[in-house]
């Protein structure tokens, strides 16, 4: 009898500290040129972002991180306020990440097909996008330079410059046009939030002005797979003033 009794004590030990786990995600990566340098990680709530920890990578650049989500939300990771990555683990899952500690946003990738993998592809398309712009102003300032050093007349500089707006005007609607597919095939995952509220060169590229009904699109997905998650309640809301506002 008391060794039955001590069996299922521990078998009531394990059940519990897997029941105990089951919020708990995982976060382990290796970063190049990371030896002995820190991240740090936050959780993005609905209204702010919230300090969890910083943790100090070995010298291999490797680290892991657990952490006991109180719901679905997102992980920001970064190493400083410009360059971070957004993840969004599902409840008790582990995300294996790599990339350059010098150039997080634009370097790292993930193993797995979850949520956190759309926001990578996300990010990955929005990428592309910074790249190109910073062409066009590399192209534009050196075109400038020589305006203004009489080597490139007035007239070829325009002509240099409609190409350039051409470019421009390109990308942002491929951009948006991305944005716009992302949504519409991700309708009730939190990652439709990210790519809602995406800019490119610090502007919308879903303004709630013209394209409201992306906004309703997103709120009635998340109603539907999560409706008591603490973003969509918050969302709702948001909507709601948007709505007010452009009603006016």
């Amino acid at each position: 009898m008391k060794k039955k009794s001590l069996l299922s004590i521990l078998s009531l030990i394990v059940l519990l500290a897997s029941c105990g786990n089951k919020d708990e995600i995982v976060i382990e990566g290796t970063l190049e040129n990371g030896a002995n340098k820190t991240i740090y990680i936050e959780e993005m709530s609905p209204e702010s972002r919230i300090f969890l920890d910083s943790v100090k990578l070995d010298s291999k650049g490797h680290f892991k991180y657990r952490y006991a989500m109180p719901y679905k939300t997102f992980i920001n990771v970064h190493v400083n306020d410009i360059d971070y990555i957004v993840l969004l683990p599902d409840l008790g899952e582990k995300i294996v990440m790599h990339g350059d500690y010098n150039s997080l946003t634009t370097s790292y990738e993930l193993d797995g097909t979850g949520e956190s993998q759309l926001l990578w592809q996300l990010q990955d398309y929005s990428n592309q996008g910074t790249e190109t712009l910073k062409d066009i102003v590399a192209t534009d300032t050196k075109n400038r330079q020589l305006l203004a050093n009489g080597d490139m007349s007035q007239e070829e500089y325009d002509h240099e410059h409609d190409i350039t707006d051409s470019i421009y005007a390109a990308t942002y609607a491929e951009q948006q046009q991305y944005v716009v597919h992302f949504i519409e095939d991700n309708l009730g995952s939190l990652s439709t939030l990210i790519a809602l509220y995406k800019p490119f060169n610090n502007h919308p590229l879903i303004d709630p002005s013209n394209s409201f009904e992306f906004y309703e699109a997103v709120l009635e997905g998340l109603q539907e797979n999560m409706p008591d998650n603490p973003h969509t309640l918050h969302f709702k809301n948001s909507v709601e003033r948007i709505r007010y506002q452009y009603a006016q």
